[in-house]
C-alpha cells in the first residue's frame, strides 16, 4: 500500500464520550468484524482484556488495521481515564492525526481538556466527531462553541444535525447539501441521500456560507471563484479543508450517534479525506548518538531502519508483543535490529498485523506502518530500534511521576518470585506503574496514577498471572527537593583487594522547580575515558531515586558537574560511581532539603441541588476551589486538593450527592508539606 493511501489515526476523548463505541462502529463499516459488540454487554472488540469488558473503560490501547476505499487506516484507541495517561501520551506520539470524540450534553470535559493539550504538544491534526446527538440535551453547536473558548481553535461545522435528542435523525453534508439518513433495521448499512428539505435549507446554507468564507480566507483561487457567485468544486474544497487541517489551522466538525448507528460512514469519510498520511507531516526529530546532535529522519521506505516501540502487552503464548511505528526503511520477520537506548542487537522472530486481539503474520514492516514484533527480549517502551550504522534515538517519552502507593505481600514464599515477576512485566507494559523493596521494612512497594489505576493492575495479577497476594491500604508517594544552591567537592580513595581507587568529583546543585531531574557535565577533558563519565552519570541518576533525608525519590533537582579530577593509575569507574553519590548525598542535604506532596486537579460533576455539599466536601480535605462551570445538565467544579487527604472521597461525594455526583482527579503539582512528615500518615 503506498505511503499517502496510509492513515495513522487515534481516537481520543473523556471518558465515556463514546470512544470505543464509535471505534466499534468503524471496525464494523470497514468489514473487519462481522457483529457488532456493545460495551454495555461487554462485548467490545477493542476492550478485549476481561477487565475492560467488566468495568466499560478502556485501558489498553489496542492497535487495530482496518481498510476503506482502498485506504489502510490504523486504529489507536486511547484510553479516556485519567489514571492511563501514559497509554494516551504513548499513543498520540506515534498518531499523525486524531479524532476527537467529545459528548453532545457535556461537550468539552476535564479529560477532553489533558489528552487535546497532549495533542498539541505533539503537534497532532485533528477532527472533531460529536456522539450522542440523540440524547437529551444534546447540543452540536454548543460543542463547538465549547472547543472554541477553551482551546483557541478554529472550528468549522461540515455537516448539520437533522434534529436533536429522540427526533435526531441523520446530517446534512454541507459539501454537498444532501441529507443523509441511516436505515436503522440493517444496522445503518444501508443510507439514504436527499436534497436538503425547504424547512431547513435557510439554515444550511448559512452553515454553508460560514463554512466557504473561512476556507475561501487563505486560497485566492476559492475567494475569486466565492466573489464571483461561481459554484467552487467539492473536490478544491476538501483539498483546501484537508490542507488547513494538516496545518492545524482549523478543526472539521462531524456530528452522528455511533451507539445508533447513525453518521459513522462520514466520519470514516473524513479520516481518509482530511487527516494526513506519514508523507504530509515533517520528518521526526530524533538524536545522532555519535554525532551527538539532533537529526531528522525522513519518511522513506529505502532508508536506514528507524522504529519507535511505543506499547508493550504482554502474551502468554508469545511474551512480549512489542508495538512498533516505523519512521524510516524496513524491517523483515527475522531481521537483525539494534536496540539504540540499550546498545544491544536483537533479532525479530515475526511481525504480527494487529486487529484488536486477534493477528495476521507479515513478512515485513516499512516506514509509516504500525506493526507488532514478537522476540524482542530487551525492548521497552520508549526504546528506538534501528541499526548500528545510523544509531539515532527518537525523542523519548516522558511520564508523570506516580503519586500513590501500596504494599504487597505474597501469600506463600513460593509466590514471591511469582510476583516479582509479573511486577517486572507489568512495568514494561506501563512505565507509570514502579515496584520496588523498602530497605526499612522489608516490604515490596508498588506506585501508580491513582486509586483505580493500581486496582486494575492488581485484579490484572491476581487474574492474568495467577499470583495470590494481598495489598495494603493506598499511600501518598511524597517526593524530597531542594531549596538552595549548593556546590560540593567530594574524594573518594579507598584500597580494595590491594589497589588504590580514587576519584574527585564537584558537583553543584540547584533547584529546578517543574522541570523535573536534570543531570548535566560540563567537564570535557580528552584524557577521561567515555565509561568515567558514563559511571558518574549512573551515580547521580541513580541518586535522584533514593532520596536525600527520608528515602523518597527527588524532584526538581538540576546537578551539574564542574570538575572531575582523574588519575590514570589509580582512577576506576567503580570510585568515580560511589564518589558521584556521596557527592549528591552530601551537596543536596546542605542545600536545605524539603518534603514535597502530590496536589491534585479535581473536577466534580454535580447536579445543581448539590453543588453546596459538594464544595465543601473538598474544603473539608483542604482543597481550594478554583472556578465553576455551568452546563446544561450539571455544574462543573474546579478545584485542586492534596492527594494525602482524598482517599475515600468518592464514598463520601455519593453519599451527599444521593449518588448523582462525579468526580476525576489527576496529578498537578507538587508543593512543599506544611508540618514536614509529622503528620504524614
Amino acid at each position: 500500500m503506498s505511503l499517502d493511501k496510509m492513515r495513522n489515526i487515534g481516537i481520543m476523548a473523556h471518558i465515556d464520550a463514546g470512544k470505543t463505541t464509535t471505534t466499534e462502529r468503524i471496525l464494523f463499516y470497514t468489514g473487519k468484524i462481522h457483529r457488532i459488540g456493545e460495551i454495555d454487554d461487554g462485548a467490545a472488540t477493542m476492550d478485549w482484556m476481561a477487565q475492560e469488558q467488566e468495568r466499560g473503560i478502556t485501558i489498553c490501547s489496542a492497535a487495530t488495521t482496518t481498510y476503506w476505499k482502498d485506504h489502510q487506516i490504523n486504529i489507536i484507541d486511547t484510553p479516556g481515564h485519567v489514571d492511563f495517561t501514559a497509554e494516551v501520551e504513548r499513543s498520540l506520539r506515534v498518531l499523525d492525526g486524531a479524532v476527537a470524540v467529545l459528548c453532545a450534553v457535556g461537550g468539552v470535559q476535564p479529560q477532553t481538556e489533558t489528552v487535546w493539550k497532549q495533542a498539541d504538544e505533539y503537534k497532532v491534526p485533528r477532527i472533531c466527531f460529536v456522539n450522542k446527538m440523540d440524547r437529551i440535551g444534546a447540543d452540536f453547536f454548543g460543542a463547538m462553541e465549547d472547543v472554541q473558548k477553551k482551546f483557541g481553535a478554529t472550528t468549522v461545522a461540515m455537516q448539520l444535525p437533522i434534529g436533536a435528542e429522540s427526533s435526531f435523525e441523520g446530517v446534512i453534508d454541507l459539501l454537498t447539501m444532501q441529507e443523509y439518513r441511516f436505515d436503522p433495521s440493517d444496522e445503518g448499512e444501508t443510507i439514504t441521500v436527499s436534497p436538503v428539505a425547504a424547512n431547513r435549507l435557510d439554515q444550511a446554507n448559512e452553515w454553508r456560507e460560514k463554512l466557504i468564507d473561512e476556507i475561501a480566507a487563505a486560497n485566492d483561487e476559492i475567494m475569486e471563484l466565492y466573489l464571483g457567485g461561481e459554484e467552487i468544486p467539492v473536490e478544491m474544497l476538501k483539498k483546501e479543508i484537508r490542507r488547513r487541517t494538516i496545518a492545524k489551522e482549523i478543526v472539521p466538525f462531524f456530528c452522528g450517534s455511533a451507539r445508533k448507528n447513525c453518521a459513522v460512514q462520514p466520519l470514516i469519510d473524513a479520516v481518509v479525506d482530511y487527516l494526513p498520511s506519514p508523507l504530509d507531516l515533517p520528518p521526526a526529530t530524533a538524536f545522532h548518538t555519535k554525532k551527538e546532535e539532533n537529526v531528522e529522519v525522513a519518511c522513506n521506505p529505502s532508508g536506514v531502519p528507524c522504529g519507535l516501540v511505543f506499547k508493550i502487552q504482554y502474551d502468554r503464548e508469545a511474551g512480549s508483543l512489542c508495538y512498533v511505528r516505523m519512521y524510516s526503511g524496513k524491517i523483515k520477520s527475522g531481521d537483525q535490529v539494534f536496540n539504540v537506548g540499550k546498545k544491544k542487537r536483537e533479532r525479530v522472530n515475526r511481525i504480527m498485523r494487529m486487529h484488536a486481539n486477534k493477528s495476521e503474520p507479515v513478512d515485513s514492516v516499512e516506514a509509516g506502518d504500525i506493526a507488532v514484533f514478537i522476540g524482542l527480549k530487551l525492548a521497552q517502551t520508549g526504546d528506538t530500534i534501528g541499526s548500528e550504522g545510523m544509531p539515532v534515538l527518537l525523542e523519548n517519552l516522558s511520564f508523570p511521576e506516580p503519586v500513590i502507593s501500596v504494599a504487597i505481600e505474597p501469600d506463600t514464599i513460593s509466590d514471591r518470585d511469582k510476583l516479582k515477576e509479573t511486577l517486572e512485566i507489568l512495568s514494561k507494559e506501563d512505565p507509570t506503574f514502579t515496584s520496588k523493596d523498602d530497605a526499612e521494612t522489608g516490604q515490596l512497594i508498588i506506585s501508580g496514577m491513582g486509586e483505580l489505576h493500581l486496582d486494575v493492575l492488581v485484579t490484572r495479577m491476581k487474574d492474568e498471572f495467577k499470583v495470590a497476594a494481598r495489598v495494603g491500604a493506598p499511600q501518598v508517594t511524597y517526593r524530597e527537593s531542594i531549596t538552595a544552591t549548593c556546590d560540593h567537592t567530594e574524594k573518594y580513595e579507598r584500597v580494595i583487594g590491594g589497589k588504590e581507587n580514587t576519584a574527585s568529583i564537584t558537583v553543584h546543585v540547584e533547584p529546578n522547580t517543574g522541570k523535573g531531574n536534570t543531570y548535566t557535565n560540563n567537564v570535557r577533558k580528552s584524557n577521561i575515558p567515555g565509561e568515567i563519565f558514563d559511571a558518574i552519570q549512573r551515580g547521580i541518576t541513580n541518586s535522584f531515586g533514593s532520596g536525600i533525608q527520608y528515602g523518597y525519590p527527588c524532584t526538581d533537582i538540576a546537578v551539574t558537574v564542574t570538575e572531575i579530577q582523574y588519575d590514570e593509575l589509580t582512577s576506576t569507574t567503580f570510585a568515580f560511581e560511589a564518589c558521584a553519590v556521596a557527592a549528591f548525598d552530601e551537596a543536596c542535604r546542605a542545600a536545605s532539603p524539603e518534603i514535597l506532596e502530590p496536589v491534585m486537579n479535581v473536577d466534580i460533576f454535580s447536579p445543581k441541588e448539590f453543588v453546596g455539599d459538594a464544595m465543601s466536601q473538598v474544603t473539608q480535605r483542604g482543597g481550594l476551589i478554583q472556578s465553576l462551570e455551568s452546563k446544561t445538565t450539571e455544574e462543573v467544579i474546579h478545584a485542586q486538593a492534596p492527594m494525602a487527604k482524598m482517599f475515600g472521597f468518592s464514598t463520601n461525594l455519593r453519599s451527599v450527592s444521593q449518588g448523582r455526583a462525579t468526580f476525576s482527579m489527576v496529578f498537578s503539582h507538587f508543593q512543599v508539606k506544611v508540618g514536614g512528615l509529622g503528620n504524614a500518615w
